[in-house]
């Protein structure tokens, strides 16, 4: 891009703030109603509750504010990238969406759009796209030649379907053709894909590896979305209620980067709400396997003791590591519960200061806001920003800034 192109995308900011949502919303509407088929790539749940077209509208401004030097955008093209990756997305799919992109710019701000404005949006869509499709390469090229790795979608079958409390059941994912898997970074998450019967398409959605890594299964946790008639619970809900012992599903290679940092001998402190738990039960598990020595604090919320699910597995691990100390919340405790569960939802503050250790890894995984208060607190107590990492189920729409 020359500068007078920079200048005119960069012109565009003050419009992507306030009309951001209303642009990607129309960017959607039009890419689906052109090209019907990405439906059964895109989650359409998270179309119908408009997380995604929040996600896209911000990662569109964060590039238009950073054009001149888009390289500082590397940990959010990454997370996409390892998005992307997971859900199969091509090099020749980003023509697709550049065409549409562009022509929703023309059409949302009208007069406004010049010609030179939308050759300027043209270019950089088209800078970002060779950023985005290169990164994604190296991602593709890490996922094949890995042992037990693979690109695309493979078979696997349910061999174990076990009830973790009243509303999580775990499924246990072995591959059909009996090889191995490819190891993982604890934290990462798998894409399943399932036909959608109530919509008529396949559906994507990603979970969270809740296991160690071990070279044969993979296993995932979900939740069932009580009385759940959107198509952001029916995937979970459909594995609940109709897949079996026995189902083949499909899964693309493990993703994200949203993992237990490597060689660390510094303490390791989990905060999780409800369902956020499973990607840093890998964490925990991997941990202990490796014999750490390093202090854990584990710190988890949520309704009841009906809904709290991996109760006595955390108790047989606590037993294997010595070290490792629960702080437990229920928002409602039944009267025969003994003082070890603290009433009400995740408080740091009621956590002894002895087990927030100043020079810990912090890993916080749960709803957006749940994230928010905790980080915040952690920066107010002093804790660096560099120690804190956090995983919001479904598009961002918080980040660290």
């Amino acid at each position: 891009m020359n500068e007078q192109q920079k200048a005119l995308v960069k012109g565009t900011v003050p419009v992507l703030k306030e009309n951001g949502v209303l642009l990607t919303t129309h960017f959607y509407e039009r890419m689906f109603k052109h090209n019907p088929e990405l439906k059964h790539v895109f989650n359409m749940g998270n179309q119908q509750n408009k997380k995604q077209q929040t996600a896209l509208a911000m990662a569109v401004l964060a590039y238009a504010e950073h054009i001149d030097n888009p390289g500082i955008l590397m940990p959010v093209v990454d997370s996409i990238g390892q998005k992307h990756t997971s859900l199969d997305i091509r090099p020749e799919q980003y023509a697709i969406v550049g065409g549409h992109l562009i022509a929703s710019i023309s059409e949302v701000l009208g007069d406004a759009a010049s010609e030179d404005l939308l050759k300027a949006w043209e270019q950089a869509y088209h800078e970002l796209a060779q950023l985005m499709s290169g990164h994604e390469q190296k991602l593709y090229k890490e996922k094949s030649t890995k042992s037990g790795g693979w690109v695309g979608w493979r078979p696997f079958r349910v061999e174990k379907k076990i009830k973790e409390s009243a509303e999580i059941t775990s499924f246990y994912l072995y591959p059909t053709d009996n090889g191995p898997v490819a190891d993982f970074l604890p934290g990462q998450y798998v894409s399943l894909r399932l036909f959608l019967p109530e919509l008529g398409l396949l559906q994507p959605r990603q979970y969270s590896i809740s296991c160690k890594p071990n070279g044969i299964y993979y296993r995932i946790s979900v939740k069932k979305e009580i009385g759940a008639k959107q198509p952001d619970g029916m995937i979970s809900n459909r594995l609940h209620q109709h897949i079996e012992e026995g189902a083949i599903i499909d899964l693309s290679a493990p993703s994200g980067n949203f993992i237990l940092k490597q060689g660390e001998t510094s303490p390791q402190v989990f905060i999780s709400g409800g369902i956020g738990q499973t990607p840093l039960l890998s964490m925990l598990e991997h941990l202990v396997d490796r014999k750490s020595p390093v202090p854990i604090t584990w710190i988890h919320g949520c309704r009841n003791e009906q809904v709290h699910a991996f109760k006595q597995h955390l108790h047989h691990i606590s037993s294997q590591h010595g070290k490792l100390q629960q702080h437990i919340f229920y928002d409602v405790v039944s009267d025969s519960k003994t003082g070890d569960i603290l009433p009400g939802w995740v408080s740091l503050n009621k956590i002894p200061e002895e087990f927030l250790y100043r020079q810990a890894q912090y890993y916080i995984c749960g709803p957006g806001p749940f994230i928010k208060t905790h980080y915040n607190y952690l920066l107010s107590i002093g804790i660096s920003k560099d120690s804190i990492h956090f995983e919001e189920f479904g598009p961002a729409s918080i980040s660290a800034a």
